[in-house]
C-alpha cells in the first residue's frame, strides 16, 4: 500500500502496512525537503528493485540444486495461491484485535523476538559467502555436522542433518550483533538489512510453480490489497502499532539531519516479494528456452519499475492513500503476457512448469512408467 500522512507520502506492504505517524516524542516532525523526498523515494526504489535483481537469479541457482541433489521440492500450488489472501486477511485482521485488546508494547516486544531469530538466519543465508570470505586466517576452518534420528539402524529417519564449519559460526554470531542492534535501537540502517535480507530470501526460496498459480496469487492479492487500503482502516491501525522488519524505509530529512533523521519514507516487503516471485519465475523460464536472453524477465521487471513510480507519482498527486499492488499486479501480469503473445510464445508460457507433475509427463515417459510398473509387478509374483 501507499500512504499519505500529511504532506508525506509512505508506501508498504500489502500483509501487514506500516506508515509514519506525525508526531515523535511529543514533537512534530518537520517538513521534509523536495531534495529529500526525492533522495528518499530513489533510494527505495533502488532498494526494492536489488532484492528482485538478485533473488531471482539465485532462484534460478537454486532450482538447479534442488534437481541435481533429487530434493523434494516446495511450490505453491493452485489451492494455495487461492487461499492466501483470506489467510492474510485473517491474520490481518487478528492482529488488529490484539493490539486493540493488549499493550502494543508487550506485542511489539514478543514480535520482535520472534523477527530477530529469522533475521539472523536470513542474514547468515545471503551474507554468508562474504562474511566468511573475510574471516581471518588465522580462524581455523573446521566442519561440523548436527546428527538427530529416530530408530534403528535398520530403519532411521533423520530429523535433523546439518553440516556447516567454524566459519559459518562466525558468520552467525557477526549477524546476531545486527541483530542485537536492531532490537536495542531500531536504527533505519539495521532495519533495512534485515529487510533486505528477508526480501532476498523470500524471492529465492518461495517458488511459483506455473504462471496459472503465480497470476491467481497476484489477482487474489490485488482484490486484497485494494478492500482493506480503501474499505477499512484496519490495516493503518495495524500499521501504527506494528514494529517489526517487514518494510524497507530511508529518512526524508537525511540531508538536514544526517544518520539521526526521523522522518521516514517505507516501502513494505509484500510489495517487493509478492511480486518479487513472480518475476523469479517468468526468469526461469527464459532459462527454458534457451535462448540465450532474459527478455521475460527484463521486461515484467521494467515493468514492476514502472507500477512503483505510478504508485508514487499518484501519491503525490491525488495525496491519498494508494495500495501499491493495484499499480504493481497489472504491470507484471500485462507485460509478459504481451510479449508471448508478439512472440508468439502464449502457449509455452502457459504450459511452463519448474517442476512438471505426473500429468504433465510426456507419452513416452508414461509409457515407461507403465513398463516399469508392469516389470515390479512381475518380481514380486
Amino acid at each position: 500500500m501507499a500512504d499519505t500522512v500529511g504532506e508525506e507520502p509512505v508506501a508498504v506492504a500489502p500483509i501487514v502496512e506500516n506508515v509514519t505517524e506525525l508526531a515523535n516524542n511529543g514533537t512534530v516532525k518537520s517538513a521534509a525537503t523536495p531534495e529529500g523526498i526525492a533522495l528518499a523515494y530513489g533510494s527505495l526504489v533502488i532498494m526494492a528493485l536489488i532484492p528482485i535483481f538478485c533473488g531471482a537469479f539465485r532462484s534460478v541457482k537454486h532450482q538447479q540444486q534442488q534437481k541435481a541433489s533429487g530434493e523434494k521440492v516446495d511450490t505453491m500450488t493452485s489451492k494455495d495461491a487461492a487461499m492466501f489472501p483470506v489467510i492474510a486477511s485473517c491474520a490481518l485482521f487478528s492482529l488488529y484485535i490484539v493490539f486493540t485488546i493488549f499493550s502494543k508494547d508487550y506485542i511489539n516486544l514478543l514480535l520482535s523476538s520472534y523477527f530477530f531469530v529469522l533475521g539472523v538466519f536470513a542474514l547468515s543465508h545471503v551474507f554468508g559467502p562474504i562474511i566468511s570470505g573475510l574471516v581471518p586466517a588465522s580462524v581455523p576452518f573446521e566442519s561440523y555436522h548436527l546428527h538427530l534420528m529416530k530408530g534403528d539402524k535398520e530403519k532411521k529417519d533423520y530429523i535433523i542433518n546439518y553440516g556447516f564449519t567454524s566459519y559459518d559460526l562466525v558468520c552467525v554470531l557477526v549477524c546476531a550483533l545486527l541483530g542485537v542492534w536492531y532490537l536495542l535501537k531500531k536504527h533505519w540502517i539495521a532495519n533495512n538489512l534485515l529487510g533486505l535480507a528477508f526480501a532476498i530470501n523470500g524471492v529465492e526460496l518461495l517458488h511459483l510453480n506455473n504462471i496459472q498459480t503465480g497470476s491467481l496469487l497476484l489477482g487474489g492479492l490485488f482484490v486484497y490489497d485494494v478492500f482493506w487500503v480503501f474499505g477499512t482502516n484496519v490495516m493503518v491501525t495495524v500499521a501504527k502499532s506494528f514494529e517489526a522488519p517487514i518494510k524497507l524505509v530511508f529518512p526524508q530529512d537525511l540531508l538536514e539531519k544526517g544518520l539521526e533523521a526521523d522522518n521516514f519514507a517505507m516501502l513494505g516487503l509484500g510489495d517487493i516479494v509478492i511480486p518479487g516471485i513472480f518475476i523469479a519465475l517468468l526468469l526461469r523460464f527464459d532459462h527454458s528456452l534457451n535462448r540465450g536472453s532474459n527478455t521475460y524477465f527484463k521486461a515484467t521487471f521494467a515493468a514492476y519499475f514502472a507500477g512503483l513510480m505510478m504508485t508514487i507519482f499518484v501519491m503525490h498527486v491525488f495525496k491519498h492513500a494508494q495500495p501499491a499492488l493495484l499499480y504493481l499486479v497489472p504491470a507484471c501480469l500485462s507485460a509478459p503476457t504481451l510479449l508471448a503473445l508478439i512472440k508468439g510464445d502464449f502457449k509455452a508460457l502457459i504450459q511452463y512448469e519448474d517442476h512438471p507433475s505426473g500429468d504433465d509427463k510426456t507419452e513416452d515417459e508414461k509409457e515407461e512408467d507403465k513398463k516399469s510398473g508392469k516389470k515390479d509387478a512381475k518380481k514380486d509374483k
